[in-house]
């Protein structure tokens, strides 16, 4: 990590190995806390990452031409200590038996009409429900599932408040997912040369990644050949750089600037992942000031991280290194959280707009991925990505992977 970088390190303690019955019970006493905040005596979960959330269940990746249809789905009560969990595979869950059914199809009206029984057989006439996601087929049957006519509350605001801060032994699986990632993008490194294609990148980073124990690639490795100058790129809608861009059988060659960027998951974490290399030589100066100016920019935004600070902050003091420009992709963020999600809150500089960054503070446990970029024209840029989790008085450091060649 480059000199700068460790100055506000905060120490946090984080478990070696997760306790995961501790930690599938301490998400489910959030999401109770969250819902007793709201008045809701239950609430239903289709969201795939909502449901592992709650239930502490996973289940492998489906043909997604099925996994709609067949995807499982929650139900939280205020007042049972287990959530129950409809699925089409309902082997380990780690539930009572008698808290795990058969699935419900929700995209069609005869699912709605089936699980309209079994949501009534757990929840009293009259319960306050909320509700993370529609299907059409729950839209047209909705009196059935709610027949008082009141149209359910957000349950999904209920568990988005509870991933956003992590236990301890989120933050050891979460580590463990970064590490793993950190494992094939070392050997992907040692295999960067001119001549190389692209995909033979990602060939070896998959084989790296699930010989050191990945559950699933998440993303597909990103090795972005960037163009010079804005000019020189594809045209974009949105006028900004276009990235991410898909992997080709494309040869790097010597002096390519490549923007990397991968994610993968293990034990349901996500891990996320960005560097810039250059492929054959060492950067020059010109390079050598755009990774000093964006670590600038990290240095400036760490300084004022901590637990209570308004997202806005951090974007103010990004700005102010570059004299009050924006040093990020628009059509993405300063930075956001990582947790059971790729991307998920806290949203930092987003499009949902500065007033959400200065109504939102942040708070300890989160974790965040700071990502900004710059951009110098004429000689593409730099773009790194710096994984941190929130303390009271600071902030600490998630990984240590070097910034080599820089």
């Amino acid at each position: 990590m480059p000199a700068g970088l460790m100055e506000r390190v905060a120490p946090l303690s984080i478990p070696a190995t997760a306790d995961f019955d501790r930690m599938r019970a301490d998400r489910l006493a959030r999401v109770r806390a969250n819902m007793a905040a709201s008045g809701l005596d239950a609430i239903v979960l289709l969201g795939n990452t909502n449901v592992v959330y709650a239930t502490g269940a996973t289940w492998p990746l489906g043909d997604p031409g099925r996994a709609n249809f067949e995807q499982p789905v929650a139900v939280v009560l205020a007042d049972d200590e287990w959530p129950h969990l409809f699925t089409p595979l309902a082997d380990d869950t780690g539930l009572p038996a008698d808290h795990v059914h058969g699935p419900v199809y929700l995209d069609l009206d005869e699912g709605v009409r089936r699980f309209e029984s079994e949501l009534a057989a757990l929840v009293a006439p009259g319960a306050k429900i909320g509700v993370d996601e529609w299907t059409f087929a729950m839209s047209r049957e909705s009196k059935l599932l709610f027949p008082d006519g009141r149209p359910p509350s957000d349950g999904g605001k209920t568990v988005t408040k509870a991933k956003a801060i992590k236990t301890p032994d989120e933050l050891s699986v979460l580590r463990e997912a970064l590490r793993i990632t950190e494992v094939g993008i070392a050997a992907v490194q040692a295999q960067l040369a001119p001549g190389v294609r692209q995909m033979d990148l990602t060939a070896t980073f998959l084989a790296s990644v699930f010989d050191a124990g990945a559950d699933a690639n998440t993303l597909d490795p990103i090795w972005q050949v960037m163009p010079p100058s804005m000019a020189e790129g594809p045209w974009t809608t949105h006028g900004d750089l276009a990235c991410p861009l898909l992997t080709t059988e494309r040869e790097l060659q010597r002096g390519d600037v490549l923007w990397v960027d991968t994610s993968l998951t293990y034990k349901g974490f996500h891990s996320d992942f960005g560097r810039t290399w250059i492929v054959g030589q060492d950067p020059s100066d010109r390079q050598r000031a755009q990774f000093d100016t964006w670590k600038a920019i990290v240095d400036a935004v760490l300084d004022v991280t901590r637990a209570g600070v308004a997202q806005s902050e951090l974007l103010a003091a990004a700005r102010a290194v570059v004299g009050g420009e924006t040093p990020w992709m628009t059509h993405f963020y300063l930075g956001h959280g990582l947790g059971i999600d790729a991307a998920e809150m806290p949203y930092v500089g987003s499009d949902l707009g500065e007033q959400f960054d200065s109504s939102h503070a942040l708070e300890a446990g989160m974790v965040l991925v700071l990502e900004p970029l710059v951009w110098d024209d004429g000689a593409a840029g730099y773009r790194a990505e710096e994984v941190i989790v929130i303390t009271e008085d600071g902030w600490e450091p998630m990984t240590d992977y070097p910034y080599d060649p820089f």
